[in-house]
């Protein structure tokens, strides 16, 4: 993945090259081959229709982030989401048990990889501070009990689970923040979660971060064959691609608060710029290009999946294709939980 970061450049193509040009000059050349996405994360950036084109062609996803890591748009070829059996799958298990399935495995593999990263950070403190490392054990305890209760529900289709399950998530959420309150300790304030438009430095980077996996799982969806907007936990709201929402809850502590969190632990300075009147407070370029490399080089970082080593962009994609798979009754779905 290519993250363009800097204001004024102009991405163009010249044969078989991406061209980064800044005041008239060349200052970097990427080979297309080796692109699979290009992240525009600032605005003033100008881009080619030739290149557009090309990328579309060769598969390369074109997604541009806010400066706060909201996706605003994504270029891609029509070609790429022109499947349709797969699609009407999706759409008709909802209403079945197939979409209390999938809800619940994403539901409880999100719980469990909360947990897991839990113990991961909680081992480094087992003997040099035996009071957080007690406090987060214990909120990993609760949060697999949690996932043991969305294991047990039962019902007709996605609607008669959603709320226990939001519910449940609900309290593991707590927990789980709690522990990462816990474990920042004294190299960071964090007083809780929050989303879009947070303007603490350790909430503006989650949020950056997050809206990097968000763009690679859109990718991964769509080469799968699924359709973004139908989900099965996320609400369904016009514009919301809720699908996209559902299968990052599988990724978001394995890839994003793993390589954060443990970038704060290294020193890791957040760096904070002033917005001009009506803007949101934003990242500095430095701390979002830094964010970008963390994460990016986690989806580049192998785990164990199904019993070898693949990369976790590999994946994530493999998790679409395997979803895909189940909906259309051809196998069967397993969430993506980590190792700690």
């Amino acid at each position: 993945m290519l993250t363009v970061s800097e204001f004024g450049v102009y991405l163009g193509k010249h044969s078989e090259r991406l061209v980064i040009r800044k005041g008239g000059e060349t200052v970097e050349e990427y080979p297309l081959v080796d692109l699979e996405q290009v992240l525009v994360t600032c605005p003033g950036v100008s881009i080619s229709s030739d290149l557009i084109r090309e990328c579309c062609e060769r598969g390369i996803a074109i997604t541009f982030l806010s400066y706060s890591g909201k996706p605003y748009a994504k270029l891609v070829s029509p070609a790429l989401t022109a499947t349709v059996q797969t699609r009407r799958d999706q759409i008709s298990a909802y209403n079945d048990s197939r979409g209390v399935c999938v809800a619940k495995a994403i539901a409880g593999g999100k719980l469990k990889n909360q947990a897991n990263l839990l113990r991961y950070f909680a081992k480094y403190r087992k003997h040099s501070n035996v009071d957080t490392f007690e406090l987060i054990s214990n909120a990993a305890l609760q949060i697999m009990q949690l996932a043991e209760q969305v294991g047990a529900l039962s019902g007709g289709d996605a609607d008669s689970v959603r709320t226990a399950i939001l519910n449940l998530e609900g309290r593991g959420g707590a927990l789980y923040w709690n522990g990462v309150r816990a474990i920042l300790g004294d190299k960071a304030e964090f007083e809780k979660r929050e989303h879009r438009g947070s303007i603490d430095p350790i909430n503006s980077i989650l949020n950056y971060g997050y809206g990097i996996l968000h763009s690679q799982v859109w990718s991964a969806v769509i080469l799968a064959g699924l359709e973004p907007f139908a989900g099965f936990i996320h609400v369904d709201r016009p514009g919301r691609p809720s699908l996209v929402l559902d299968m990052m809850e599988e990724f978001r502590q394995p890839v994003v608060d793993r390589a954060l969190l443990a970038a704060i632990g290294r020193g890791f300075k957040i760096e904070m710029e002033m917005p001009e009147e009506g803007e949101e407070a934003r990242l500095s370029q430095t701390t979002r290009q830094e964010v970008a490399s963390r994460v990016l080089e986690r989806l580049d970082s192998k785990v164990t999946y199904e019993r070898k080593k693949w990369t976790l962009k590999s994946v994530i994609q493999m998790q679409c294709r395997r979803l895909a798979t189940f909906l259309r009754r051809e196998g069967e779905y397993k969430p993506f939980v980590s190792g700690w």
